[in-house]
């Protein structure tokens, strides 16, 4: 329980000052190696990804019911679908925000590895080590396209959810919900293929989890 808080302030007070080679060479000193940290940021952003894909699924079903409105309070399913898109925009933000931690460490963990290499005298032992650090950045690059891929997805889907939002928030009435009606199959199929490229992240980040774990 000490090492864990010792780990977590440790961190805390280094993420703070914005320096991450200070910040690995302070975790590396408590136990906690690029590697893991690796692994954890990877986690952290497939999680964001499965946040996200349900907040923009849940934004969806709202700007739906605001669409199917049928008399009851219109600016109350306004303000829900308005809040929905909110949320999905913070949600995109963080997957944004994990990726580039993950792209930050996997540069350092790669320049360490490549440096620790050229100090294994043995040849059979350097060869085996270049062998599974390319293998691990062909992995890791897949990884990154795929996440980037479904984050570029995102934006699109934003822009035209805020579309509608101000839209609608400067004609709230029938007559404006009706203009906006035919733009909404084109949304759902933009969510819909949204969708499909962040379960491919999400897919690419477990097989990424599990063969970095087997070369532990």
């Amino acid at each position: 329980m000490k090492k864990i808080l010792t780990i977590v302030l440790t961190a805390s007070v280094l993420t703070l000052t914005g320096c991450q080679s200070a910040y690995y060479s302070a975790m590396e000193k408590v136990g906690y190696h690029k590697r893991d940290i690796m692994v954890d940021r990877v986690e952290a952003a497939k999680e964001s990804q499965e946040e996200a894909k349900e907040q923009f699924s849940s934004a969806l079903a709202e700007m739906q019911a605001l669409l199917n409105h049928d008399g009851g309070d219109l600016q109350s399913a306004y303000e829900k679908a308005r809040d929905e898109y909110e949320s999905a925009q913070t949600a995109a933000d963080n997957v944004s925000d994990r990726i580039n931690k993950v792209e930050d460490v996997a540069q350092a963990l790669f320049e360490e590895w490549q440096q620790e290499i050229g100090e294994i005298s043995k040849a059979s032992l350097r060869r085996s080590s270049e062998t599974k650090l390319r293998d691990t950045r062909r992995n890791y690059e897949q990884l990154v396209r795929t996440m980037r891929r479904s984050e570029a997805k995102m934006q699109p889907v934003l822009t035209a959810m805020k579309d509608n939002m101000l839209y609608l928030k400067h004609n709230l009435n029938a007559q404006a919900i009706g203009a906006i009606k035919g733009e909404f199959s084109s949304l759902q199929t933009d969510i819909s293929g949204l969708i499909k490229e962040m379960n491919k992240s999400i897919d690419e980040s477990n097989k990424f989890i599990s063969a970095l774990d087997s070369k532990s």
